[in-house]
């Protein structure tokens, strides 16, 4: 990809020689993009900053996204939609767990053991973001991508093979029904950001964590913990991520800019971003390997016993959403068919 940089400083180059003034016009527009994790950190690094280089690219260096890591323009992660909408910021990506019952919607792909395929998983949400969730609570912002990751898997300072081996555990949970879950099966679920978990860790606060493979490298968990549970077939867990922008920012925008965004946005990034985080799994359980840890995988009938135990869950969140108006049976039934069509 060509560097936007080059590209100004031939510009620039061409102008000293015309004896024009010899500095590069700024971008027509200039955003901030905000998010909570490193900058070196897979969703960062390899998703964000993809997005972020194609559209200035293809606006031909009319757009400009300014990146900031770690929340370096202030603030927590769970404010993180409302600085969007407020102005404070631009765009920004967040993990819609971390404002619990917000987007209820969303949920029914965070439901435990509901996801197979990060990818089918993705295309599904944005399928369905698109046709509902952006107008009926995510009204206020302009959703450009959706996704979410590969399987949860229990990183433990103990082994985990039975449903019995969670009692009295304190686990960091990622999600409303991650804890639900964590709940059902005996833990006591810990609630925080994922940056805080290594600290929890290492001084105990937590007894294991529950995080994908891809993130336990930036984590450093696979140093903390010994021990590491994963399962085959549905995930006992995944989390929804968006990435979205101020609407009125959008709206500002020509409509050739719009379309540069949403061109490198939607269907197609929602799946890169799913399929790219999960496909980022295989490396952070390498690097447990090599440290000589002990992972343990649950096979097909182990884990529908974990499955089986999880459907008090699905039932409360059937009478929450019913509580609220939606027919959250209905969403389960169509995540379900549309995660089969796009290839679960």
């Amino acid at each position: 990809m060509t560097n936007r940089r080059t590209l100004l400083g031939v510009a620039a180059a061409a102008a000293m020689a015309a004896g024009l003034p010899g500095t590069a016009s700024a971008a027509e527009f200039e955003y901030t993009l905000q998010s909570f994790l490193p900058a070196q950190a897979t969703i960062p690094a390899m998703i964000i900053d993809v997005w972020a280089d194609k559209v200035e690219e293809a606006s031909d260096g009319r757009i400009e996204i300014t990146r900031h890591a770690s929340m370096q323009l202030g603030g927590k992660p769970p404010e993180l939609y409302d600085q969007a909408i407020d102005g404070m910021l631009d765009i920004t990506w967040n993990v819609n767990g971390y404002t619990p019952g917000r987007f209820p919607r969303s949920e029914v792909f965070e439901l435990p053991f509901m996801v197979t395929n990060a990818a089918a998983a993705s295309a599904a949400y944005w399928t369905m973001m698109e046709k509902d969730f952006q107008n009926s609570e995510f009204q206020d912002l302009k959703v450009l991508g959706v996704w979410v990751h590969g399987p949860g898997v229990i990183h433990s300072n103990k082994p985990v093979t039975e449903i019995a081996d969670m009692n009295g555990m304190k686990i960091r949970g990622p999600s409303r029904l991650a804890n639900a879950l964590l709940e059902e099966l005996g833990a006591t679920p810990v609630g925080m950001p994922i940056p805080s978990v290594p600290e929890a860790l290492s001084k105990g606060v937590i007894d294991a964590a529950m995080v994908p493979w891809e993130v336990t490298r930036a984590l450093k968990t696979s140093e903390l913990v010994d021990n590491h549970t994963e399962f085959t077939g549905e995930m006992p867990y995944t989390v929804t991520f968006v990435l979205a922008m101020n609407q009125g920012k959008f709206d500002a925008l020509p409509e050739d800019l719009q379309k540069v965004i949403m061109d490198n946005s939607a269907m197609g990034f929602s799946v890169f971003a799913g399929t790219t985080q999960a496909g980022e799994d295989t490396p952070g359980r390498d690097a447990a390997i090599a440290l000589g840890n002990n992972v343990i995988t649950l096979d097909e009938a182990q884990s529908d016993v974990w499955a089986e135990a999880a459907q008090p869950v699905y039932e409360q969140w059937v009478a929450e959403m019913d509580a609220k108006g939606i027919d959250g049976q209905a969403l389960i039934d169509e995540a379900r068919a549309l995660m089969a069509e796009y290839g679960k």
